[in-house]
């Protein structure tokens, strides 16, 4: 195994000549804690692609469509809409087009950094998030597909396009470590509407975010209609069940609003369970009537299964 340093200082020095010598004790520290993290995530996420996934990835997402392979000669019962004319023409006998499925793909990632995902009951949502693409990514540059990250909250906050291999996969990691999430309302729309004029090749594209957003429907129809949209939403565990913890106050981090509720009321836990249940199956409907398939995992729960499961009905269809 080649030393972490070695691993990991080729994608930082992507956007940064600082040597370590030159850094501040405390900028010391913070980096160490960064590469264990990002070291920490990579095993996690290895561990997954080999042992979980295996060939489900694969199977589960298809070429982007097809590519020009040869001409050869016409034979009886080809379809006359595969003529090539100009070959045709040159030779002064029928030559037909061939094509093979394009198997190389590329996947993007649509990161939810606004301040909401940094709530959780065990862990945020954010890491949680983080660690599920890791594993994605690690699973797509083992199957020698392109990698991308786009992270957004008011806008697209940063961009980076899709390319192979591991170390692209591990700087993408570090810079979804390194977020630092901000009290802004979220707006996918914009963030969609940049991946559809920036990606001309079809992509399969993860969206993980709360989806707390009007207007849904007509941005992701649109851009489904060039791209393989997944929606990924990281639920909590008291959106079934809400804790009886008395009276609590509580703050939308992206408006700062709040408001006092009696949690120790069967009533009132009984109204607030219900009402982010309707608003889980809401969003299932919006996500539907979009033609993007929904994938809700809970948080701190088994992402993994989650994931599997979702592969597998995948390849059944």
């Amino acid at each position: 195994m080649r030393p972490l340093l070695s691993t990991i200082l080729p994608f930082l020095s992507f956007k940064s000549n600082v040597s370590a010598s030159s850094l501040e004790p405390a900028d010391t520290q913070a980096l160490g804690s960064l590469l264990r993290k990002v070291k920490r995530i990579e095993i996690i996420s290895n561990r997954i692609a080999n042992d979980v996934f295996s060939g489900q990835y694969k199977s589960a997402f298809r070429g982007q469509g097809i590519e020009f392979d040869e001409v050869r000669e016409y034979q009886e019962g080809d379809d006359v809409r595969s003529i090539d004319w100009n070959v045709t023409a040159r030779s002064g006998k029928p030559f037909v087009k061939r094509f093979s499925e394009e198997r190389e793909r590329s996947l993007l990632f649509m990161l939810d950094v606004s301040a909401s995902n940094l709530f959780g009951s065990k862990v945020s949502r954010l890491e949680t998030s983080t660690e599920i693409v890791a594993s994605l990514m690690f699973s797509a540059i083992k199957n020698n597909d392109k990698i991308g990250l786009l992270t957004f909250a008011n806008g697209v906050r940063s961009f980076f396009p899709p390319q192979k291999g591991k170390n692209y996969a591990l700087r993408l990691t570090k810079e979804m470590l390194s977020v630092k999430p901000t009290e802004e309302e979220t707006d996918l729309n914009s963030a969609l509407e940049f991946v559809d004029k920036t990606l001309k090749r079809r992509a399969v594209v993860f969206i993980l975010s709360d989806f707390y957003v009007p207007q849904l429907e007509r941005p992701l129809l649109y851009c489904r209609h060039r791209h393989d949209l997944v929606a990924i939403s990281i639920s909590e565990p008291f959106e079934e069940t809400f804790p009886n913890a008395g009276f609590v106050r509580l703050r939308d981090p992206e408006t700062g609003k709040e408001v006092e509720i009696d949690a120790g009321s069967t009533k009132v836990r009984h109204a607030v369970s219900k009402r982010l249940t309707a608003r889980r199956a809401a969003l299932a409907e919006r996500l539907k009537e979009a033609h993007v398939e929904p994938l809700f995992i809970e948080n701190g729960g088994d992402y993994v299964r989650a994931l599997r499961e979702f592969f597998r009905a995948r390849i059944r269809r």
